[in-house]
């Protein structure tokens, strides 16, 4: 097994969490993160971008590990994984971009 199987494993060990809440808990901090480090606005294609490439990179690698393992492949797995990383950072894009939701009051500036 990999560092990155061995993290992902350890992380679901030590932080209680199931693997698709790993995986909403990964796309929401690298959604933010990316958007707070490089001033990105969250009603922005970038953020969400990056969260989509880190979420299909993912899966790649868990794909490719499956594969070298031997396992059987289940597609319907990976794209789960991808849904659950993207859900809300797509949510959260829309509604910074679409509504009022994030706008400062008064100022009529978005997020």
């Amino acid at each position: 097994m990999n560092i990155f199987q061995e993290t992902k494993l350890w992380l679901v060990e030590h932080l209680l969490l199931a693997k698709d809440a790993l995986h909403i808990y990964v796309g929401l901090i690298l959604f933010f993160g990316v958007a707070l480090v490089f001033r990105w606005r969250i009603g922005g294609w970038k953020p969400w971008a990056v969260v989509l490439v880190a979420a299909l990179a993912g899966e790649a690698w868990d794909i490719v590990d499956t594969a070298r393992a031997g396992i059987p492949q289940l597609p319907w797995e990976n794209l789960k994984d991808i849904w659950n990383t993207l859900f809300w950072p797509i949510a959260i894009t829309a509604l910074a971009r679409w509504t009022r939701v994030f706008e400062r009051e008064g100022s009529g500036d978005r997020f």
